[in-house]
């Protein structure tokens, strides 16, 4: 009795000190595995992530061996863990997707934190990239928290991707009005717009059922874009009245015929 007591004692004293070392190597682990990720330029969050993960597999591991030294099958402890994996893999499908697609969207990176994007019929500036879900802040202000499977599922649009940016604007004048003279006109409020890089371009768009239909392209800084924006239609407005060309807007006609 007391050399079984001795034995199981020794044993014991062993996978204590086994499972010491074994939280020690897990710890390293995590850490290399988390360096080895932030040296390669992966997202802090993946990185931590991965660490994490790493530690845990070699947490469970140890566990694993330490149970062995006990006779533990371990064999059948491990089937075990895979088929509760597996039930709650399923239980918690929707969740995992997210951290699937959260995980694709750290890796290839569509966007980061500060771009301005429009997703799932949303726009707005990103705030936060979890590995579930993905904050934008909307140009009113309003936060909008949306799952990560809803966003790798969909077309993202990176606005502010790019280190420039086009001003599209849109005009039409009267059918009187010279074409090339409101095409002179219309450039040079272009050319004259504060901010504008590149030269900008005057397209003749179409001939509409009641006006000549043009527009204003301006080149900006991407971080100018909504004050470009405000200048060109700003300066395609006073140059069109200053040239005495009409915007012509819908009218209605209304005859009163009297009775006999």
């Amino acid at each position: 009795m007391v050399d079984q007591l001795m034995f199981y004692g020794l044993r014991l004293i062993g996978v204590a000190v086994a499972f010491y070392v074994g939280i020690k190597v897990a710890g390293f682990v995590g850490n290399l595995v988390a360096s080895t990720l932030r040296r390669g330029g992966v997202d802090e969050t993946l990185t931590r992530f991965g660490g994490r993960a790493a530690r845990w597999v070699v947490l469970i591991l140890v566990a694993i061996a330490c149970l062995g030294t006990f006779g533990i099958e371990t064999t059948s402890f491990a089937a075990i863990i895979g088929a509760a994996s597996l039930a709650i893999g399923l239980a918690f499908q929707g969740a995992l997707s997210n951290v699937a697609a959260g995980v694709m969207l750290l890796i290839f990176r569509p966007f980061k934190v500060g771009d301005l994007i429009k997703v799932g019929g949303e726009l707005g500036t990103v705030t936060e990239i979890g590995l579930f879900t993905t904050a934008l802040d909307t140009l009113n202000n309003r936060r909008i928290v949306l799952p990560n499977s809803t966003i790798f599922g969909s077309t993202i649009e990176n606005i502010t991707h790019n280190p420039k940016l086009r001003v599209d604007i849109d005009v039409g004048v009267a059918y009187d009005a010279s074409i090339s003279e409101t095409r002179a006109v219309l450039e040079q409020a272009a050319r004259a717009v504060p901010g504008s890089i590149d030269t900008p371009q005057v397209i003749l768009l179409a001939l509409g059922g009641s006006s000549v239909d043009w527009q204003v392209r301006v080149w900006c800084h991407t971080e100018d874009y909504w004050a470009t924006w405000d200048a060109t239609i700003e300066a395609v407005k006073n140059a069109l009245d200053g040239a005495q060309i009409t915007i012509p807007f819908p009218q209605m006609d209304v005859h009163l015929d009297r009775a006999a």
